[in-house]
C-alpha cells in the first residue's frame, strides 16, 4: 500500500506541469486580450493571432504599478501597457485595432473580472485570452468563478514559452510557477479567501 502511495505521489508531481497546461480551440472572437506580465511573449503571441484574423481588436490591460509614488518624486513612469502596445505595433497591429483598458488590475481575478464587464458591455460573445501555458489553467478556472460560462473565454498560451513542463523541477523559474499556479488554483477553488497586498491596502484605508 506504502508502494503504491508513492508511485501515486511520484506521478502527481511529475505530471504537474503538464496539468496546469490548458487550451482551447481558435475561433473568430471580439478581442484578443494581452495580460498582464511575461512581456513581451504574450504581446508577441496576440499579434500574431491578430494576423491570422481571429478578431479585429487586441486589449491590452492595464497593470497596478508604483506610478503613483514614483509621480510624487517627480520621476516619469512607463507602465507595462506601454510596451505592449510598441511590440504589438512593431508585428503589425495598427494602432487603430490596440486598445488599452483604463481601469488598473492588480491580479488575474480583476483581469478576468474587467475582461468580462467590458465584453458584455460591448456585446461580445467570446474573447481570446492570451497567457503563459503554466498560467492557463487557473486563467480558465478564475473566469468559470467569476464570469462564468456566458460570455466564453478561449485560453491561449504562449508559442514562445519556455516553461518545461515534463521536467518543471529542475528550474528554479518552472518550480516557482508550478508552486504560484497550485497556490493560485486553490485560491480560485476556495471562493478567493486570500487577497492582493494592494488589495489589503486598499481595504484598511
Amino acid at each position: 500500500m506504502l508502494v503504491l502511495v508513492a508511485i501515486a505521489g511520484m506521478w502527481t508531481f511529475r505530471s504537474a506541469g503538464r496539468w496546469l497546461i490548458v487550451e482551447d480551440g481558435l475561433e473568430p472572437a471580439k478581442a484578443i486580450v494581452v495580460l498582464s506580465g511575461r512581456m513581451p511573449q504574450r504581446a508577441l503571441e496576440a499579434a500574431e493571432l491578430y494576423r491570422q484574423g481571429f478578431a479585429a481588436e487586441v486589449w491590452v490591460m492595464r497593470p497596478s504599478g508604483p506610478g503613483e509614488a514614483l509621480e510624487r518624486m517627480g520621476i516619469p513612469f512607463v507602465g507595462e501597457e506601454f510596451y505592449s502596445q510598441k511590440v504589438l505595433l512593431a508585428r503589425g497591429v495598427p494602432s487603430d485595432a490596440i486598445r488599452v483598458l483604463e481601469k488598473e488590475t492588480q491580479n488575474t481575478k480583476g483581469e478576468v473580472g474587467l475582461i468580462g464587464e467590458e465584453l458584455k458591455r460591448v456585446g461580445g460573445e467570446k474573447v481570446i485570452v492570451v497567457t503563459s501555458r503554466a498560467h492557463s489553467r487557473r486563467v480558465r478556472a478564475t473566469w468559470k468563478r467569476v464570469v462564468g460560462e456566458s460570455p466564453r473565454v478561449i485560453v491561449r498560451g504562449t508559442r514562445g514559452d519556455a516553461f518545461d513542463a515534463e521536467h518543471w523541477w529542475r528550474s528554479t523559474s518552472d518550480a516557482l510557477d508550478v508552486a504560484r499556479e497550485v497556490l493560485g488554483l486553490a485560491n480560485v477553488w476556495a471562493g478567493f479567501p486570500l487577497r492582493s497586498k494592494a488589495q489589503e491596502i486598499g481595504n484598511r484605508k
